[in-house]
């Protein structure tokens, strides 16, 4: 790995990246207590001195986001943390047997602890349930109070630091109550505050909606899980180096139980619309190629100022990798493993995103820009490793 990535000084904020190479994205999806595993990548970018310049993030992914955004480069591994030990900072047991069915059960129990008391750091259950509560009242709405959040936020979130698109550029999804539109909240054109983050995870009904200007939000999982398409949709022609860090999967096996039915039912919900949003842009690419290479054959004479001015802006298309991570679900693993905030389920997740980054960073044909005109190449460590096993 350090052949392939050289370590770079992470206090100059840059780090290394492919020749050729104008732009690193960090791309995290929404997923709750899964979102640990989006630290372990970052921590082995950081250790290879890959350095994205550009994060964004839905749920769990925007809080990460703005972990990373709102800190400079030689106190983020340390801020996310302490952030994850935050909010996992309850016993469970104190000793598990070994074996999935006694690991099913404590999973179990620390959702269970989940559900009635919330999580230190994080969220809170209301002291007048939504149950009693009058039509109207803040408590009516939701059944956790998310104020813990915003407290850890500003303790470990400098918000200075997150405006300045010039340090690194910082975008969270959210959907606004009223309309039912996706937008996204970015620091190129918004001034960021806690709540855009806490809007962006504002998963209901267990989470109140969040006011942001004259607006209300809910969590941006609701219509899109990944903010992958903001990105893609950026009018530039930079060159980028993207990880999208999905946390669930759009795979998965035949349910034989009814935990199992809704363990699918959540991950087929969530999963990212990545493949779908790549094809759509290859498409798009494809086309805007054939408009240029249409445009060059006529003659300059014939052309139109418009048609001039769509020809430049087409000579220069951006190329893209995606490098696509997603959580692997264990098999003790049920379909409350979006809110099981065990410590020890905590560290399992980080390591697993961490051995994930790795190895996906440690193939050399991964970490290139595509060929010229190639457009967009998508790859993933784990779905690669299935094609390439029948061969092996």
């Amino acid at each position: 790995m350090d052949a392939l990535t050289p370590k770079t000084d992470i206090h100059s904020g840059r780090g290394w990246r492919p020749e050729g190479c104008d732009r690193i994205g960090l791309v995290l999806q929404g997923g709750g207590a899964l979102g640990a595993y989006q630290a372990g990548v970052y921590q082995a970018l950081e250790e290879a001195g890959i350095m994205p310049d550009w994060v964004s993030g839905v749920s769990i992914g925007a809080i990460n986001s703005a972990i990373i955004a709102g800190n400079r480069p030689e106190r983020r591994l340390e801020r996310l943390r302490t952030f994850w030990e935050c909010i996992t900072d309850r016993k469970v047991s104190y000793y598990t047997p070994d074996g999935d069915i006694y690991r099913q059960m404590r999973n179990l129990l620390s959702s269970w602890y989940t559900i009635a008391l919330g999580q230190p750091g994080f969220f809170a259950p209301w002291k007048t349930s939504p149950v009693f509560s009058a039509s109207g009242a803040k408590t009516a709405l939701s059944y956790y109070d998310t104020a813990p959040l915003r407290q850890t936020l500003l303790e470990l979130v400098d918000f200075d630091l997150i405006n300045d698109p010039t340090h690194i550029r910082f975008s969270v999804g959210a959907v606004n109550v009223l309309t039912g539109n996706f937008v996204y909240f970015d620091n190129a054109t918004d001034h960021i505050e806690p709540e855009h983050i806490m809007s962006s995870g504002a998963l209901p009904p267990a989470l109140p909606m969040v006011k942001v200007g004259t607006d209300y939000f809910w969590d941006g999982g609701l219509v899109s899980n990944t903010p992958l398409q903001h990105l893609l949709e950026e009018e530039d022609k930079l060159n980028k180096l993207v990880f999208q860090v999905d946390l669930f999967s759009a795979r998965g096996d035949l349910p034989r139980s009814l935990q199992d039915v809704m363990g699918r039912q959540k991950d087929i919900t969530y999963s990212s619309r990545t493949r779908y949003n790549t094809d759509v842009y290859k498409k798009l690419l494809g086309w805007k190629k054939k408009t240029y290479d249409a445009l060059c054959k006529i003659p300059e004479e014939h052309l139109s100022d418009e048609d001039r001015a769509l020809k430049e802006d087409l000579s220069a298309l951006p190329e893209i990798t995606i490098l696509q991570l997603i959580y692997q679900q264990r098999s003790y693993e049920g379909h409350a493993k979006d809110y099981e905030f065990s410590r020890t389920s905590m560290n399992e997740h980080w390591q697993s995103g961490y051995e994930d980054t790795r190895e996906t960073i440690a193939r050399r044909d991964h970490l290139r820009m595509p060929k010229k005109d190639a457009g967009i190449c998508v790859f993933d460590v784990h779905r690669d490793a299935e094609r390439e096993a029948p061969s092996a």
